[in-house]
Formats: C-alpha cells, sequence, structure tokens
C-alpha cells in the first residue's frame, strides 16, 4: 500500500513519465521505454564488432567509443578527455574538491558512490572478500588479490623440477 501510494505521490511532485514496473520517474517519454528492459531483460542493442549487447541504445554508444577510442568529453581544468560524461563528472570533483557522498555512520566524505559504499562495509565487521582456500577475509578486494599472491608463490614452490629427459641414440 505504501509502496504505490509513494509512487502516485511521487509521479504527482515530480513532473516526468513513470515506469509502470518501479516507479523510477524520467524526464523524456523514451526514457522508460528504453528502461523496461531492465525488467524484461531484453537486449535490443548489439555491437555487430564484438557481439556486446545493451537494454539501452545510449549505453551502445558509450561502449562503441571503447572500439573508436573517442573521448569527446574534455576537462576544461587539465584537458583530460573522457568517453563518458559520468566519467567527466567524477574527475571534475578531483579539482573541486567535491565529495558529496557522505558516510551517516561517521561523516567521512567521498567523491565517488562506490568508495562510500566500500568504506560503509568497515562499519559493522563486514568482510567484502573471503578467499575459501585459507578461511581468510579482506575488507578490499584489492587485498584478498594481494594475498592470493602468496598462495600462487606457495604452489610454486612446491611443484619439483623435473631434469629434462636423455637423449637416447638409435
Amino acid at each position: 500500500m505504501w509502496e504505490s501510494s509513494w509512487s502516485e505521490l511521487k509521479s504527482c511532485l515530480t513532473p516526468g513519465y513513470v515506469c509502470s514496473e518501479c516507479g523510477k520517474v524520467f524526464s523524456q517519454s523514451s526514457n522508460p521505454i528504453e528502461h523496461q528492459g531492465v525488467h524484461t531483460k531484453e537486449r535490443p542493442y548489439e555491437r555487430n564488432n564484438c557481439g556486446k549487447t545493451y537494454s539501452r541504445n545510449l549505453h551502445l554508444i558509450d561502449h562503441q567509443r571503447v572500439h573508436t577510442g573517442e573521448t569527446p568529453y574534455g576537462c576544461s581544468e587539465c584537458g583530460k578527455s573522457f568517453s563518458r560524461s559520468s566519467l567527466l563528472i567524477k574527475h571534475h570533483r578531483l579539482h573541486t574538491g567535491e565529495r558529496p557522498y557522505e558516510c551517516c555512520e561517521c561523516g567521512k566524505a567521498f567523491s565517488q558512490n562506490s568508495h562510500l559504499i566500500q568504506h560503509q562495509k568497515t562499519h559493522g565487521g563486514i568482510k567484502a572478500s573471503e578467499y575459501k582456500g585459507c578461511g581468510k577475509t579482506f575488507k578490499y578486494s584489492s587485498y584478498l588479490s594481494n594475498h592470493l599472491g602468496i598462495h600462487t608463490r606457495e604452489k610454486l614452490n612446491e611443484m619439483k623440477v623435473v631434469e629434462p629427459l636423455a637423449r637416447v641414440q638409435l
């Protein structure tokens, strides 16, 4: 009851087009139509060269830049350019010092939402990654990657050096 009421209220308060499945509001009428692919798992946009498929044409256009190397979004501060506008926005925060994502537990702020999510795992003892081989857990997946090097070196040391076979003359 509350969810449907909130959806109706949100659509009244926010001008735009509403997804009938989840209530997400869009500013353009084409966006909820493309957004439906999220719910139907339909991926009609395909890159011919590599076969990757996408639910939205915009995502296909972004991906095509991987192949072309096109970086149309340039930073006015330092000249660095990016393939997606969202990457430029994240980069620009380096220059401005903007940190819009704040931890509600301790108040620490971050420039990227993904950094906040990773940080929040430090509260409450949640470990991000566990290696089943030895049972050790790590806050960050990069720490797990470093740890895996230990096991790789151990396995290499366990391997026996085999002498090459002697050549036999017939």
